[in-house]
């Protein structure tokens, strides 16, 4: 078991593979909330957010902490089981090469990507499961940064969670490894329902997979649309899922993504 001084402290990789992305979670949203509304950079206004959400902020905070209660949970259950492949195997992991570190990142980034494009566009496609499990999180219309892991429980254990557990075991990346994975995908997660777009911001150039193209697909007609999360948008291509847009700048301040093609139901 591999472990990091914290504060003075010996805290173990698996115990800070389980709790910094929660941190960082809380911190990263709240870093937006505290910035305020920032009305020019908006992509929906403030009386939007107000009055088109179908949930209020207290039941997201209560929804959010529920599913990481069980992120938690399935991520110790998680470290414990792996741990039996051996103290050599995980050292030896966590000297690997930058090379190894990049790859297993990219495995774990396509991983993530597919199972979470094809759970989300099946939640979708099925009725009963969107009525009952995925329309909480559409609840939402207008996104904003802590409600991005607002979803239904069972929702939470099988996109996010499952997925996690899934692009962790096949990248076979350490659990020192998945700190860092991990945090790095709820920054990206954070930043997709932000509701901003703000100028100089790094996801919004290294990532096509944005806040503006997750935005579409939170409005109803682009639900049948840009399904992909939290990075690329290949799944959406190849599958004709994908819905361009334009970025407009509202006279009354903020911006608009506006869909440069017809939306049209599957």
């Amino acid at each position: 078991m591999g472990t990091m001084m914290v504060s003075g402290f010996e805290v173990s990789d698996e115990l800070l593979g389980t709790f910094v992305p929660i941190i960082v979670y809380w911190v990263y949203s709240g870093i937006y909330e505290l910035l305020g509304s920032l009305d020019n950079y908006r992509l929906h206004t403030k009386e939007d957010e107000d009055e088109k959400n179908l949930v209020s902020k207290r039941d997201v905070v209560k929804g959010v902490i529920l599913q990481q209660a069980v992120q938690a949970l399935v991520a110790t259950i998680l470290f414990a089981v792996t741990s039996n492949v051996g103290d050599s195997g995980q050292a030896q992991s966590e000297n690997a090469s930058l090379l190894v570190l990049a790859t297993q990142f990219l495995v774990a980034m396509v991983v993530l990507d597919t199972w979470q494009y094809f759970m989300h566009r099946y939640l979708h496609y099925n009725k009963f499961l969107y009525r009952h499990i995925h329309s909480q999180h559409h609840r939402l219309i207008v996104p904003y940064a802590f409600g991005a892991l607002y979803n239904h429980p069972l929702e939470g254990l099988l996109l996010d969670t499952i997925g996690g557990a899934l692009s962790f075991l096949v990248s076979r990346m350490s659990p020192r490894s998945s700190i860092f994975f991990f945090s790095f995908a709820t920054l990206k997660t954070v930043d997709d329902h932000c509701g901003l777009w703000l100028p100089g911001n790094l996801f919004h150039f290294f990532f096509r997979n944005n806040s503006a193209y997750h935005d579409i697909h939170h409005q109803l007609y682009g639900s049948k649309y840009n399904y992909s999360q939290p990075f690329f948008v290949m799944w959406d291509c190849i599958l004709g899922t994908y819905m361009p847009y334009l970025l407009e700048k509202r006279s009354n301040g903020g911006f608009h993504a506006r869909p440069t093609k017809d939306c049209k139901e599957e």
